[in-house]
């Protein structure tokens, strides 16, 4: 009977230990499944973030914390050994599941934690690239900025080398042109201001130029003596071309060079003399009377007109020297110390051309070949016959426009009063478009230029502008060559050991 109970007790204990691990086997799947909806969980919640691969990564580490968690909580049952007692083992095995529910939790947090990780390096990456890229924007502004400034003032140096580059320019046409200009205009003044007849005019009805011949017998001397610049004799050489025609003053001064074309030693002989009659001029700048002196050939006539007659002179040779050589202006430039015997004409002037100080001169003999009256006509050689028969005068004695000019001030004044016209009617109809379009902010605002400033100040149309701006420069350009050229010759040494430069008389 006893033997009974036991066994029946021990079929109850049975029962309760199957139905006691029936129970355990639930809660392990119901755990189970709670730990996998959780991580089905976590990974539409990273999906959702857009980070899949840190999601699967995350619920691995979910996993394996929540078994972590479980088995540290749970320990390492060994399920062949008895339970102690029923409650102990209900407590047991209802332990795994908040543990599970713990894991779950713990991986959740620290997904969220990752998660929370991964924006915050999102948004701080964003930032530092906004920091970045603001830097960067700031750096290529300030550099952009810089190189703005370095290419106005690049281009400010530039105008001003421009402008240096004009003046040169500018003083090359001064001591080239203007100088010859002016010289011509003093000869022409000259000739005019002495009572000397024009051989050119005949009673012939066709107009034909009497032909003065050769005269026999010695030549007369004119004029016997002279004073400082007074108006000794006119110079043609054809060599030179049909118009080229000098006058020759009494002396050689810096003063009678530039202004009367060629200058007489005063301590040599007069046109017609026995000896030599010896003249200087200048080979560049101041109308260059001897610029082409080098061209001469043997035999070519150097024709010398005084108040009553012509002396025709053959051209025969040249020589260089150094100038010290004072005795090639002598009577007898072959034999200084000798008695002359032939009437000559010498020529000197500087060479090389365009050289300041000149090492060389360019000395030029010819003998007299014969004499005439002016009265008579023009020598042979200064005419030539027309198509028509006709016998000219090769030299029309034509002035230059420029010459009939005393200076360059009614130009200055001309260009101006034309400017100043012309800016008023400008601004009267078109006021400063320009200006107000930079101000509206149509037009970019240009960087500092000195003649791009020049231009915005002018009113008018583009086209006006350009013209005002061109009468304007025009203007300066033309007192830059009457005031300061010579200004720069009279008191900047190189120039003026280049320029020789003397004012010139009224």
């Amino acid at each position: 009977m006893i033997r009974e109970e036991m066994d029946g007790m021990n079929d109850m204990d049975g029962a309760n230990g199957m139905d006691g691990a029936s129970k355990r086997s639930e809660r392990d799947e119901s755990d189970e499944l709670g730990e996998r909806n959780g991580n089905i969980g976590h990974l539409g919640e990273n999906g959702q973030h857009g980070n899949k691969r840190d999601g699967r990564n995350d619920n691995r580490d979910i996993e394996l914390t929540g078994l972590d968690d479980a088995f540290n909580d749970f320990g390492d049952p060994v399920p062949d050994e008895p339970a102690s007692a029923p409650w102990e083992q209900t407590q047991a095995f209802s332990s795994p599941t908040a543990a599970g529910r713990r894991g779950v939790e713990a991986g959740k947090q620290q997904s969220n934690r990752g998660t929370q990780n991964n924006f915050d390096g999102l948004i701080g990456t964003s930032v530092d690239k906004e920091n970045t890229d603001y830097g960067n924007r700031s750096s290529r502004r300030k550099g952009a900025s810089g190189s703005r400034r370095m290419w106005t003032v690049l281009g400010i140096v530039a105008e001003v080398l421009f402008t240096l580059a004009a003046f040169c320019a500018l003083y090359i046409v001064w001591q080239v042109w203007w100088t010859g200009t002016q010289s011509e205009h003093e000869q022409v003044k000259q000739r005019e201001s002495v009572s000397w007849s024009d051989p050119t005019k005949s009673a012939d009805s066709q107009k034909n130029v009497n032909i003065a011949n050769p005269q026999n017998g010695e030549a007369p001397v004119q004029p016997s003596k002279a004073n400082p610049d007074d108006l000794i004799a006119q110079v043609y050489i054809p060599r030179f071309g049909d118009q080229w025609e000098r006058t020759v003053v009494e002396g050689t001064d810096t003063s009678a060079l530039n202004q009367h074309g060629l200058g007489h030693y005063t301590h040599t002989q007069m046109p017609g003399e026995v000896g030599n009659f010896a003249v200087a001029g200048h080979r560049a700048g101041y109308g260059q009377p001897l610029s082409d002196v080098d061209k001469l050939q043997a035999g070519d006539v150097i024709v010398v007109r005084t108040k009553d007659y012509w002396y025709v002179y053959s051209y025969a040779r040249y020589v260089r020297v150094t100038p010290d050589r004072v005795d090639v202006v002598a009577p007898n430039p072959d034999n200084p110390n000798a008695k002359p015997t032939e009437r000559m004409i010498t020529l000197t002037t500087c060479d090389p051309k365009y050289s300041a100080p000149a090492p060389y001169r360019w000395i030029s003999y010819g003998k007299l070949k014969y004499w005439a009256k002016v009265s008579d006509g023009v020598p042979a050689e200064l005419t030539r016959q027309g198509q028509n028969g006709q016998i000219k005068f090769i030299n029309n004695g034509q002035q230059s426009w420029a010459s009939k000019l005393p200076s360059l001030i009614p130009v200055v004044i001309a260009a101006l009063l034309i400017y100043a016209v012309l800016f008023i009617l400008a601004a009267i109809f078109w006021r400063w478009p320009l200006c107000r379009s930079i101000r509206r902010g149509e037009v970019k605002r240009p960087s500092a230029s000195i003649y791009g400033g020049l231009m915005r100040l002018q009113p008018g149309t583009t086209p006006v502008r350009v013209l005002l701006l061109l009468i304007l420069l025009f203007a300066a350009a033309v007192a830059v060559v009457q005031w300061c050229c010579p200004w720069a010759a009279a008191n900047i040494p190189i120039l003026h050991e280049m320029s020789n430069y003397s004012p010139m008389a009224g």
